[in-house]
This record gives structure tokens, C-alpha cells and sequence, in this order.
């Protein structure tokens, strides 16, 4: 999967460590390099606008459960484009 940002509308956002940390102790780093760059970004930004602490660990569990079950992007179906 391309990890190419360059063609994204939003503005790009950085990986934070702690997600990082999170997605390589979960083993999900592949899945997550996996998904198309909106996605990742999309994720990421989601997390970040998250004003409690909270809010942005149930996003981010969110985003890992995703990854793990595969198929689910933001809690919609999704079909990987192979």
C-alpha cells in the first residue's frame, strides 16, 4: 500500500509516540501501514482533536480494534483495495 500523502486534502498529521508505541505493542503496525494514506491520516487527526483524555484513548482503542478485526474503517464497513 502506497504510503503516499502527497495527494490528501487534509492537512497531514503527525504520528504521536504514544499511538505508535500503542500500534506496535498491539502488533498492528502492518495493518495500520497497510491502510490507504486518508485513512491513516484520518485516524490520526481523530484521535488529536479529541479534547479529553479520554475521549482520545476510546479513540484510539477504536482505531486499534478496527485494525485487528480488518474490514472497519470509523465503524463502517470497508473493503480493502488489493
Amino acid at each position: 500500500m502506497s504510503k503516499d500523502t502527497s495527494r490528501l486534502s487534509r492537512p497531514i498529521q503527525p504520528m504521536p509516540d504514544d499511538i505508535a508505541d500503542r500500534l506496535d505493542r498491539a502488533g498492528l503496525r502492518a495493518a495500520y501501514d497497510g491502510r490507504p494514506a486518508y485513512q491513516r491520516n484520518d485516524y490520526l487527526g481523530w484521535i488529536a482533536r479529541a479534547k479529553r483524555p479520554a475521549t482520545r484513548d476510546k479513540r484510539t482503542v477504536q482505531m486499534l480494534d478496527e485494525l485487528e478485526a480488518g474490514g472497519v474503517y470509523m465503524a463502517m464497513k470497508w473493503a480493502a483495495q488489493t
